[in-house]
């Protein structure tokens, strides 16, 4: 079978695209611009790929070797429902799908189990946390990783393995294609607004989700917030739990994420509590948690405040164990998140001596909303004082190197890709 992966550049598409090709398809795809990644793909074997989504490129190739399958990311029929590439495998009758029917496809013909991470936050932590348990314990795995690590691929396929360890995203109700072996949820709190207008409708997904899996792993308290009893078919856990404080990582929230992927682990392998929290202790982290970009500059995907208060959580254990002023600059991930988000911030940012809060960055916006600025994002903390509002700009740079050179840790929370936060600032201060 012949699978075109469009986007085949993407965290979630890409890797996808790997995991097929290991599993024995024939693989080609396309994306809007090259990139690191599509160059690793094309040394790890899938060489068609080309640059550009016109029509003209596909049909070329669709008329040397017919496609059987377009596979698609969510997005691309939200941002532009005429994308030639879509409308040539409608015109050629084409079958195509987004990424989980296509997954649901290899579980069964591998006879795979799913082992699914699902949660407004902390999935893919606790995904890569899950990965490395697996790994350390020399258990053939498949999985799919959304974010890159130093022990694991984004994606693999090993034919011995039993499970595949995947990170169940919520986005346009993408999760409830899948009915897991095992399932953990890592934290609930309304998001995606645009695609679950009232948070009772994002609590019914969850429980739909929960109904499908065989079993579940969720803390008390989002128990309550989606009204699950303790039964056979789910475990409620204490996040209060003796046996989390064990797990000599930083921050409490990658601890908790922690303490749910032994969970899972536990059950899927039978491995003991005691050797499990011994190496989920030597985790080695992902990109983008707390990347070190020089020396006490500091990246971080955190862009919700839920992600926003674990990222805290870590980063000010580290400033206290360094005696250092802790410095957050935020830019916010998509100002359509933030008409739902503004009272959420309130304490989000306890703990910093100063925050530099920069405009959000637009992706997949309505554009009827009016573009809220920092200065009254700002105004709902509850200290206001510790915060500035400025421009991704070079008084940011200037500001940011002088805490630097003040002997200050700087951590920039950002949730976007291209010329988001983190890009602007890996380009202005690698070393």
């Amino acid at each position: 079978m012949h699978i075109y992966f469009s986007g085949i550049g993407g965290a979630g598409i890409g890797p996808l695209a790997q995991i097929a090709y290991q599993a024995g398809y024939t693989v080609s795809g396309s994306d809007k611009q090259d990139s690191s990644y599509i160059t690793y793909l094309r040394k790890h074997g899938i060489t068609n790929i080309h640059i550009g989504q016109t029509d003209s490129e596909i049909r070329d190739l669709h008329d040397g070797h017919p496609i059987d399958w377009f596979v698609y990311t969510s997005a691309l029929p939200l941002e532009n429902p005429n994308a030639p590439e879509l409308l040539f495998c409608k015109e050629q009758s084409i079958k195509m799908s987004k990424r989980d029917e296509l997954l649901n496809v290899i579980l069964k013909d591998k006879g795979l189990k799913l082992l699914a991470v699902a949660g407004t936050h902390g999935k893919t932590t606790t995904t890569a946390i899950t990965t490395w348990l697996f790994s350390e314990l020399t258990t053939p795995i498949s999985y799919l990783l959304p974010a890159k690590t130093s022990f694991a691929e984004m994606g693999a396929f090993t034919p011995e393995s039993e499970y595949f360890i995947y990170e169940a995203d919520e986005f346009d109700r993408n999760f409830l294609a899948y009915e897991p072996a095992i399932s953990v949820i890592t934290g609930v709190s309304w998001d995606h607004h645009e695609i679950f207008p009232t948070r009772e409708d994002y609590q019914a997904a969850f429980n739909d989700f929960i109904e499908q899996s065989l079993h579940t792993y969720v803390w008390e308290e989002d128990a309550n917030y989606l009204g699950l009893e303790d039964r056979d078919e789910v475990t409620i856990l204490d996040s209060a739990d003796e046996h989390i404080g064990k797990i000599s990582l930083l921050g409490q929230y990658n601890r908790l994420d922690a303490w749910l992927a032994i969970q899972a682990v536990h059950q899927a392998t039978g491995a003991p509590f005691d050797e499990l929290v011994a190496i989920a202790s030597r985790f080695p982290g992902l990109s983008r948690r707390m990347e070190l970009v020089r020396p006490s500059l500091y990246s971080d995907y955190a862009h919700t405040p839920e992600k926003i208060r674990g990222a805290m959580s870590v980063a000010t254990e580290m400033a206290a164990e360094s005696g250092q002023n802790l410095v957050v600059v935020y830019e916010p991930l998509t100002n359509r998140r933030q008409h739902y988000m503004l009272d959420d911030y309130i304490d989000c940012f306890d703990g910093a001596t100063q925050l530099y809060w920069i405009p959000s960055y637009l992706a997949r916006e309505d554009p009827g909303q009016r573009i809220i600025p920092p200065s009254e994002l700002i105004e709902h903390l509850s200290d206001p004082s510790i915060a500035t509002a400025m421009e991704r700009d070079a008084a940011l740079k200037s500001a940011i190197q002088k805490h630097l050179d003040a002997g200050d840790m700087v951590v920039c929370m950002a949730g976007g890709g291209g010329n988001s936060l983190d890009d602007w600032l890996h380009k202005e201060f690698d070393a």
